[in-house]
């Protein structure tokens, strides 16, 4: 069965800021999650981040035990854990490419502010794109 996780967190230092940090997160994302057949999103605004993943249960929990231990960011906050009959997301990792308009879209100021309704309406507007 596949499972959707989806969380909020706060960037430290230059993480998805710099363009070496952003290089070196998607690409280990990639090689990951292309060997644990999980799909994901990300989206950075304004020092925090927020990523849709999918995949099987046993990969989701031991990505999310790696991420809760990656000092890269803080206060990781999970928005939406749940069973899903199909995948919204096709590949290994995305990045969202214009999060002002995204967020602004949907009424909201900031990735900490948003809801569980409000990050699955995104992820379906994104998908959907």
């Amino acid at each position: 069965m596949l499972h959707r996780v989806i969380y909020a967190s706060e960037a430290v230092g230059a993480t998805g800021v710099s363009t070496i940090s952003l290089a070196h997160i998607l690409g280990a994302a990639e090689a990951n999650n292309r060997r644990d057949a999980i799909t994901a999103s990300i989206m950075f605004h304004r020092g925090q981040i927020l990523q849709a993943l999918e995949g099987s249960r046993a990969d989701l929990d031991r990505l999310m035990r790696r991420l809760l231990e990656d000092r890269r960011h803080t206060g990781l906050r999970i928005l939406v854990d749940t069973p899903i009959a199909d995948r919204a997301l096709s590949e290994p990792i995305s990045v969202c490419p214009d999060p002002d308009a995204i967020l602004e879209k949907f009424g909201a100021s900031e990735i900490s502010r948003l809801t569980a309704n409000e990050a699955e309406a995104i992820l379906e507007f994104k998908a959907a794109a």
